[in-house]
């Protein structure tokens, strides 16, 4: 009878170990400085749900630009697609979800800025874009924001990217708020404004809908850069690295130039070839 209680309490102890061991290589957990870079049976990444062309979510599928880049790097990093667990993260929250560990990493059209970078980390940039106009596919008038005197310009409200117009370039515009991009793009079909301004790929993304194919085109003349990179929670040194590997080799096979052409399409759009495709920086 010793004998037999003895070996039950030895299997224990060794089913308590390897349940220990399985569970500390999981995304999510802290391993040292790093989480993703560990590895583990999921990953939880953090994207737009409501930007067409970028990472937008219909029923149960999420499609986008941004949505494709995150299903490269995390194949690269050893994830399969049924172990991403999406998560939507709007633009006022993102530093939050890393910080309080509800993501891992997040793909959202998220601009390196160094403000930012005092709360998390980045890796990229995998994305140039620049703040330019959308406006109709036969409108030969406007080429840029200087000529948007006396016009009416739409952008989403509390964005600042109409007044920048206004302030820098053409002080005579009228703005137009509307609560989301594709309400903007509303207006400019029926012709109540005659452009909508935010970052290119942004404006490229809506136009470039089913919907909306044809019908719209981006003017082509970005004044802005804004460097899309992946954010990471701070310390995450090695995940970065892996990622900018990752990212450098999705340029070079060429899957990058097709995804961006694949979320594009019958937008009359090109990335500005002075900057795309970018350079991964240093991770720090």
């Amino acid at each position: 009878m010793r004998k037999h209680t003895m070996g039950l309490l030895a299997m224990a102890a060794a089913s308590t170990l390897a349940l220990s061991a399985c569970g500390s290589a999981e995304v999510g957990e802290p391993t040292g400085d790093d989480t993703a870079a560990a590895g583990g049976e999921t990953i939880r990444i953090g994207i737009k749900y409501d930007q067409p062309g970028l990472g937008l979510k219909e029923g149960s599928e999420f499609t986008g630009f941004d949505t494709d880049v995150a299903r490269y790097v995390a194949d690269k990093l050893g994830y399969s697609e049924d172990q991403i667990e999406w998560a939507e993260t709007i633009s006022a929250n993102r530093e939050t979800a890393l910080q309080n560990d509800e993501v891992d990493m997040i793909f959202a059209t998220y601009s390196i800025t160094d403000e930012r970078k005092g709360l998390v980390d980045f890796a990229g940039p995998y994305f140039v874009a620049g703040q330019d106009l959308l406006v109709a596919a036969d409108n030969t008038d406007i080429m840029g924001p200087e000529d948007l005197e006396g016009k009416n310009l739409c952008s989403v409200s509390g964005s600042t990217s109409a007044e920048n117009i206004k302030n820098d370039h053409a002080e005579g515009v009228q703005l137009v708020e509307r609560p989301g991009y594709a309400d903007c793009v509303t207006a400019l079909a029926s012709g109540a404004v005659d452009a909508v301004t935010t970052d290119d790929i942004i404006l490229a993304g809506l136009a470039a809908t089913e919907q909306n194919a044809g019908k719209f085109k981006v003017v082509g003349a970005p004044f802005s850069e804004e460097r899309y990179g992946v954010g990471l929670p701070d310390g995450s040194t090695d995940t970065c690295e892996e990622v900018n590997t990752a990212i450098t080799e999705m340029i070079e096979d060429g899957t990058w130039e097709e995804l961006v052409a694949k979320h594009t399409e019958g937008a009359d759009y090109s990335p500005n070839e002075e900057l795309n495709p970018p350079e991964p920086d240093a991770c720090e």
